[in-house]
């Protein structure tokens, strides 16, 4: 078997962990009991040894891959000389959502004529180190390392195989063969399917998912394309804590063979909050609360004049040994992409940005109608006061550069965003803070990026104080309100990264040829950026040029509608982790921003930012 391209994968999950399931029905990543935990299944990064559970017809097949509509959960439906059938993966949510049975199910239907099926089911615990020991007894199989204990329990019997089990089994029109995976089951293992309430679990968890995919406001253009970008997201949420993942997979690299692969299943405050500021503008706020307080939680260390880090782990851990960057050389990564990294190191960077995004996620909290109490108020003091007290030093940026710190643009303009969206809560809540203080402290920001971060030689921002080189993550000036897209300097800006950093229609974060990151090689194009570049001609009045650039970029979702952080421009090829947090929040505010700007445009209005 040999590795499957990135976009051939749906994502099932509870809000607890996540698992990435092939078209033709293999799940080749899954981590329990967290998203963060190590691995069962981690074909996705070694097809030799990484581990793998599938389930597909005997023989040739066709097949078609899709979700239940308005939910997270998967059906692959095969078609053989023979009959139909269909595979229905889903991780069960539970009534109390913050906690799980840790578990995974999978229902094969027969629907037409009589179709051979084959099971193989290839564990390897804890990303495939060794050390796993496997007992198959009759329909159940647990395989078992250091204490913890995978489950499998089979509507058919399993057969015992040198690393696992397999099965063959027949299905007639209108049979169904279930397979129930539990971590650390009871001392009797998983239940029999037979003794498991199959359509019970499969109807409130797409129950669940329904009230999600309709607990929010948008009634525009691609209400579709919308509406499964926050239903991804939501599969990125952590129930317990409300941390959100920045993805749910760890070293799917930015470039085929490359070494920039990254561990990505953990709270980064700057993409939790754009998250929450993404479910603030739809109105969607119920799961947003628990981020919120555990934001306010930190308010205590960060008033005492403790620093913010710029990530966490998902069950707020807060210690250098949950974040230790260590490499798994024994994986040989996806399609031979070394290093396979678990943990990251940014855990220990300093990164000005997150005060701003934080700060932009209160904001558009309260103009939701969320309440902004003592706490949340505490700390969104404090946040300011730390982005006053900070913003003159350099940093690491939001690109995590591992090479000297800079000062970044787009760090500097995020301090400014913390300094300006407090002085905009303080006078909505009347807070007796320092209104001149601040004002003075914002006007000072301001002059300053528009001093050291413009480059008159040529004619545009640039990356950081004193540098030359293009980044995308300028364009993000106008959509805080930091200059209108129409002032000549961001107009030259925009044109300067159409020119530079778009190859074959895709936008480059930055060229790695130009810039010491710290890590060397090439990259991909980050889909993210692309989605920026358009917003911003959507502030510009420019709309049938973003309209381009966005059904350009939506054009490379998946066949279940995801996207990953990166693509490859020429042949669209999915790259980096998957599904990308940021990737969904900038489909869902273009195509929001798009279709108020094409209904200006239609009623003859100015397009306005």
């Amino acid at each position: 078997m040999s590795y499957r391209r990135i976009s051939d994968y749906g994502v099932i999950g509870n809000m607890h962990s996540a698992a990435l399931v092939s078209a033709d029905g293999s799940i080749d990543w899954l981590c329990f009991p967290r998203f963060d935990s190590p691995s069962v299944f981690a074909a996705l990064l070694d097809d030799a040894s990484g581990g793998y559970f599938r389930i597909r017809p005997v023989g040739e097949f066709r097949q078609d891959h899709s979700y239940l509509p308005s939910s997270n959960i998967l059906v692959a439906a095969f078609e053989t000389e023979s009959g139909s059938v269909t595979l229905t993966d889903f991780m069960p949510v539970a009534d109390e959502i913050t906690r799980c049975e840790d578990e995974l199910v999978r229902l094969v239907r027969c629907q037409s004529g009589t179709v051979e099926m084959e099971l193989d089911f290839r564990p390897r615990l804890d990303y495939a180190r060794p050390g796993m020991s496997l007992a198959v007894n009759g329909r159940s199989v647990l395989a078992r390392k250091d204490g913890d204990c995978l489950g499998l329990t089979s509507g058919p019997p399993l057969e015992a195989v040198e690393g696992g089990a397999r099965a063959r089994f027949t299905l007639k029109e209108g049979e169904r063969a279930a397979f129930i995976l539990r971590w650390n089951p009871d001392a009797s293992g998983p239940p029999l399917p037979e003794d498991y309430d199959v359509y019970g679990k499969l109807g409130r968890t797409q129950a669940f998912w329904r009230f999600v995919a309709h607990d929010w406001r948008y009634m525009g253009r691609w209400e579709e394309l919308v509406r499964r970008s926050m239903l991804a997201l939501h599969l990125l949420l952590y129930a317990p804590t409300g941390a959100v993942c920045a993805a749910v997979t760890t070293s799917l690299p930015e470039h085929i063979g490359g070494n920039r692969n990254w561990d990505y299943r953990f709270c980064w405050l700057r993409d939790a909050a754009f998250t929450m500021d993404v479910f603030h503008r739809l109105g969607h706020t119920a799961y947003s609360r628990p981020f919120i307080e555990w934001l306010a939680g930190l308010a205590l260390g960060v008033g005492g004049g403790e620093d913010l880090h710029s990530l966490y782990g998902i069950g707020r851990e807060v210690n250098h040994q949950s974040m230790k960057e260590d490499v798994l050389g024994h994986l040989e990564g996806y399609r031979g992409s070394a290093p396979v990294r678990v943990g990251n190191g940014a855990f220990d960077q300093f990164q000005l940005d997150a005060y701003g995004e934080v700060l932009l996620s209160f904001d558009s909290y309260h103009r939701a109608g969320g309440i902004i109490d003592g706490s949340l108020w505490v700390l969104a003091q404090a946040m300011v006061e730390s982005a006053l007290r900070h913003w003159q030093k350099a940093d690491n940026g939001i690109w995590e550069v591992r090479s000297e710190p800079k000062h970044f643009t787009f760090s500097k303009l995020m301090a400014w965003v913390a300094v300006d969206r407090g002085l905009r809560l303080a006078r909505a809540l009347k807070k007796p803070v320092d209104y001149d203080r601040w004002q003075r402290a914002r006007n000072v920001i301001k002059a300053e990026i528009l001093e050291k971060s413009w480059n008159e030689k040529r004619r545009s921002f640039v990356q950081a104080y004193g540098t030359n080189n293009l980044d995308a993550s300028v364009l993000f000036i106008p959509m805080v309100g930091f200059l209108p897209a129409e002032d000549p300097r961001m107009a030259a800006t925009i044109d300067a990264v159409q020119k530079e950093l778009v190859r074959d229609g895709f936008v480059y974060r930055y060229l790695p040829s130009q810039t010491d990151d710290g890590v060397g090689g090439d990259e991909g194009a980050f889909t993210m950026c692309s989605l920026w570049l358009a917003g911003c001609l959507i502030t510009s009045g420019r709309v049938d040029e973003a309209r381009a650039i966005f059904e350009r970029v939506v054009g490379l979702r998946n066949h279940v509608g995801l996207f990953s952080e990166m693509v490859e421009p020429q042949t669209g090829e999915f790259l980096g982790n998957y599904p990308q947090a940021f990737t969904h929040i900038a489909v869902i505010h273009t195509a929001r921003n798009l279709d108020r700007a094409l209904n200006q445009v239609e009623l003859g209005k100015v397009v306005a930012a």
